[in-house]
């Protein structure tokens, strides 16, 4: 064999066996008569002992060994007399009698540590040697762990996981598809798909009440830390069921993960809030809620008192930040500087203190009386040391997401946003449709197939923008990890959704005519969910970007720089399938 043991599983309690590890090389020290090299595997690292004075062809042969190198090394086990506090195995070594080197390795170009001094680039680059640090595989043992534990939970449920093609049709709406030419179906192409959405429906038709899938999907769309053109959902749907028995086994299969993967319990039931609700005290659908600083309207208590920038906004909003009162002019001029940048686009910010004896200073005195910045202090329920943020415009939405950005900024400064403080809500009640000015027409907010609220389906053609869809998200620290609906299943109510959408019969019969006929076959009551895996591993191991979850992700060209995909094909290739390209 070429081990008897991992390089991470010795203890005290071994000692005087002999053993033989295998493993690549950490580091070599030497020490005039001694060597020592950390070896380490994917378990972890044990030190090897070289006495030269025991034997001087051993000790040389182990001073030529490099970084990387793959070795295999028997000796005995003894108890350190420097212990290394750091590692599980830091309270043993290993006195090496025989030493193989099985392959040798160049100097790698980025140290393998968990500290690396390696960029993004040149660690995607040789992805493979970044797949070596402890760090990164921690992330993929937590992603394997978490995949494990929604299959056993999802199983014990009653689940079936059903696989489903992905070689699929394209679908225009929604984000842009990756396309596969056809070689035996000239001028065709499949689409990858985004999302397997029709087809668990036509599960739910066929009577495979309760499935489920950890599927990769892919999206043609501009990339940032939370998104990849390829990426996995655990895709889930579920027959004869109403929002509620959704909303309740899929908070179990979350509270399941915390306690499996990170030992937390979650004893209450996650707080719900409307879709309303949610940009009306945050700006956001998928707010952060393990801070307070909820927005506070101000219209009433701070227009028409001759300040020209409130006097002439549609909406004045502000959050407290509680204690914050200590902030500096320059401090301000930061935060001011922050919600201007263009990404956020708020042309300046108004702020009052509170003092130790309860007036209030603002940066805006002048045009009000001690008295109206009471009733600010009122308003906000705020004590002596808080400060108050606020901001105006002429758009309600926009200046909410701005007023969003700042609050989410103030609760970092603050250190409130603790990565290992989980706080998880479900969000309901969206609306249907959303109107898009561009195109002077109306699109799904989630997708064609969510079903309205059934006190709100006669509202459909003569209020739309009013209609409520039966659909939910859940977000756990400001991340939208999860989201689903209650699907439309009766073929007369989806084709007044296309109808709503734009579609013409023809139209919505050659995209979507298998799921119509299908549906005429008697489909039940069904609804489903589907969960970023990426996004829920990130979260859980407290990552900033989900790419470090990701075995072989791509940059933020969308590109492999492993692999040097994608790349260009030939022109014999090319002539096969019968393309051209053009610049």
């Amino acid at each position: 064999m070429y081990r008897t043991k991992t390089c991470g599983e010795l203890r005290l309690r071994d000692q005087g066996q002999t053993v033989t590890l295998a493993g690549w090389v950490q580091k070599t020290r030497n020490m005039g008569g001694m060597t020592f090299v950390d070896v380490r595997d994917r378990y972890g690292i044990t030190q090897l002992v070289f006495n030269e004075a025991l034997n001087a062809a051993l000790c040389g042969q182990a001073n030529k060994l490099g970084r990387e190198f793959v070795i295999q090394a028997t000796g005995e086990v003894k108890e350190r007399q420097s212990k290394n506090a750091n590692i599980p195995t830091g309270d043993i070594e290993i006195i090496v009698a025989e030493l193989i080197t099985l392959n040798s390795s160049l100097t790698p170009p980025f140290t393998i540590e968990d500290e690396s001094d390696g960029g993004d680039d040149i660690r995607m680059k040789y992805r493979y040697l970044d797949l070596r640090r402890s760090v990164v595989r921690h992330n993929l043992e937590v992603r394997h762990k978490m995949a494990f534990e929604t299959r056993r939970y999802l199983s014990g449920e009653g689940f079936l996981e059903v696989e489903t093609p992905v070689l699929v049709n394209s679908t225009p709406e929604g984000a842009r598809d990756f396309v596969v030419p056809s070689r035996m179906n000239t001028g065709q192409f499949y689409a990858l798909p985004q999302s397997p959405q029709t087809l668990k429906q036509l599960l739910m038709v066929s009577g495979f009440d309760r499935y489920f899938q950890i599927v990769k999907c892919f999206r043609d769309e501009d990339l940032r830390a939370d998104r990849q053109p390829e990426f996995t959902q655990i895709d889930c749907e579920m027959s004869f069921v109403e929002q509620e028995d959704v909303l309740q086994l899929f908070e179990g299969l979350v509270k399941h993960l915390f306690e499996t993967s990170r030992n937390i319990t979650f004893k209450d039931a996650f707080p719900r809030i409307t879709w309303h609700e949610a940009m009306q005290y945050y700006g956001s659908d998928k707010p952060d809620i393990r801070f307070g600083m909820k927005f506070v309207e101000l219209m009433d208590i701070l227009k028409g008192s001759g300040f020209a920038v409130f006097d002439d906004a549609t909406y004045i909003g502000g959050i407290c930040a509680k204690g914050a009162a200590a902030y500096t002019r320059k401090q301000i001029d930061a935060l001011t500087d922050f919600i201007k940048r263009p990404q956020i686009g708020a042309k300046g910010l108004v702020y009052a203190r509170v003092e130790a004896d309860g007036n209030v200073k603002s940066s805006v005195d002048k045009f009000y009386s001690q008295e109206t910045l009471q009733g600010l202090k009122t308003a906000f329920d705020a004590a002596p040391g808080d400060l108050i943020l606020i901001l105006s415009g002429d758009n309600a939405n926009k200046t909410r997401k701005q007023l969003s950005e700042l609050r989410l900024e103030m609760g970092t400064q603050l250190g409130l946003r603790n990565k290992d403080e989980f706080a998880c809500l479900w969000v309901v009640d969206f609306p249907l449709l959303e109107w898009d000015e561009e195109t002077q027409r109306y699109y799904a907010m989630h997708h064609p197939f969510t079903s309205p609220k059934p006190e709100d389906v006669n509202s459909m053609e003569s209020a739309p923008g009013d209609v409520r869809a039966n659909a939910y998200d859940i977000v756990i620290n400001g991340v939208e990890v999860g989201g689903g609906s209650i699907r439309i299943h009766d073929s007369e109510l989806q084709n007044r959704m296309f109808h709503l959408l734009g579609f013409t019969e023809e139209q919505a019969q050659k995209q979507f005519g298998f799921l119509m006929n299908a549906f005429k076959y008697g489909a039940p009551p069904h609804g489903g969910i589907a969960f970023g895996l990426d996004r829920l591993v990130s979260l859980f191991t407290g990552l900033d970007s989900i790419r470090d979850c990701i075995a072989f992700p791509k940059n933020n060209s969308g590109r492999d720089v492993m692999l040097d995909a994608p790349s260009t094909l030939d022109e014999a290739q090319l002539k096969e399938l019968k393309i051209s390209t053009y610049e």
